[in-house]
């Protein structure tokens, strides 16, 4: 029977599907999937808890399925969490080194994460992670691990990436009615990296986007360190509604439709090509027809809207055409046909879609493209939590805000 300590259980909260993967850990330290299970999300929009009740048991019905394919029970697990509500904000954190010779010791590190922390309370929200871009020591600048230099003043520069408190809340408290305790909660984006990421790409300037079903989510990383985060409101799923609103029928038909049609550039469609929505459902009359051109033209508008937001992010850290490794897609959205040829024409980059990095899974659905963000979760904790639990202590910086949050969290909710 394996040991609950080398069980990892990563859940995904999507706004239209719950995804669990657990992996376990193997004796000689690799990471083993053993399961993946999905189900229909309901009580949850644009990333946040709507009814916590529907929330619940969508949860629990996931959690059901990873037990039944595993055989094993999930007892904790490591949860993503995303939503237009998350912000991050840029801040320095500045100490004097501790040490008589002058030595940058872990804890002085800490110490600067602490007050670049401290600095940026905001009512209403809690910090997820302190995350460090780079350190100043002295007049040396954009050093990335100062432990062991010598200096007097140590500065560090860092996003502070952080969620509203009541959605915080609601997410935990969803969880814990399952019966389940929370490892961490980690910023959904980050975890998607891990998975899609190889540290090359990492370490030349690369763009994570996560085309979610009501969100779109991005990372940008420079040097291996993370450089800017974001949550768009906008994602792939209200293509949907805009082919409901466009061709005049329902979400059910709009849906089916772009499943089978939809493209994100109409250009090379012949004006002629038809689509009988009355295919899709008895309710449309015989012989309504559409054209498939249509259909692309409202995909692609609604594609290069969201592309167009991206880059304005990109734009403000100065980084728009300007990533050697490009831009890497993942997320339900990037399974749509033709979307890297219309990401290369707005980033004017190099565009990727963003598979695992890993792919010898015995679990066929783990390939998938909305598998990315669970499956992150995943190789989040292996690499960052070790086996008693504790963030590593290479990493322990990043997750200040990681540690308070969990501290947080076992005061709402006692253990009893």
């Amino acid at each position: 029977m394996a040991n609950s300590k080398d069980i990892i259980t990563g859940l995904d909260i999507g706004s239209k599907t719950i995804r669990i993967v657990m992996g376990q850990r193997l004796v000689d330290g690799r990471l083993n999937i053993i399961g993946a299970a999905e189900s229909p999300a309901e009580g949850i929009s644009r990333g946040s808890i709507t009814s916590i009740e529907d929330a619940v048991s969508s949860i629990s019905e996931t959690i059901e399925k990873c037990e039944r394919m595993t055989g094993l029970r999930v007892d904790k697990m490591v949860v993503g969490i995303s939503g237009a509500h998350i912000k991050t904000v840029s801040s320095k954190g500045v100490v004097a080194v501790a040490k008589a010779n002058e030595q940058v010791e872990d804890s002085d590190v800490e110490r600067a994460l602490e007050v670049a922390e401290s600095t940026t309370t905001v009512p209403n929200y809690e910090i997820l992670h302190v995350l460090p871009i780079s350190y100043n020591l002295d007049d040396q600048k954009g050093i990335k691990e100062p432990q062991g230099m010598t200096g007097v003043r140590l500065e560090v520069e860092t996003q502070v990436v952080m969620a509203l408190s009541a959605q915080v809340k609601n997410l935990t408290k969803c969880i814990y009615r399952t019966g389940v305790d929370i490892d961490y909660i980690v910023f959904s984006i980050l975890a998607t990296a891990e998975a899609v990421l190889t540290p090359k790409q990492k370490e030349l300037g690369v763009a994570v986007v996560n085309l979610g079903a009501s969100t779109t989510s991005l990372v940008v990383f420079e040097e291996g360190n993370i450089m800017h985060t974001a949550v768009l409101p906008v994602g792939a799923g209200h293509i949907t509604n805009d082919l409901a609103i466009g061709l005049k029928t329902s979400v059910e038909v709009a849906e089916a439709v772009k499943l089978d049609n939809a493209q994100a550039l109409s250009e090379s469609i012949s004006k002629r090509e038809e689509v009988d929505l009355h295919k899709y459902s008895e309710e449309e009359k015989k012989g309504s027809y559409v054209y498939k051109k249509d259909i692309a033209e409202i995909c692609e508008a609604r594609m290069e809207e969201i592309f167009g937001m991206v880059n304005d992010e990109l734009k403000r850290i100065d980084r728009a055409g300007k990533l050697p490794a490009g831009v890497v897609l993942t997320g339900g959205g990037a399974k749509l046909s033709m979307v890297v040829d219309l990401a290369k024409n707005i980033f004017d980059l190099p565009v990727f879609l963003g598979l695992p990095t890993t792919h010898n899974f015995a679990i066929d659905k783990l390939n998938d493209l909305e598998y990315t963000t669970a499956l992150g979760l995943v190789m989040w904790a292996d690499k960052n939590i070790n086996n008693r639990g504790g963030i590593l202590s290479g990493f322990s910086g990043v997750n200040q805000g990681a540690d308070k949050l969990k501290r947080w969290l076992k005061n709402l909710w006692p253990s009893s």
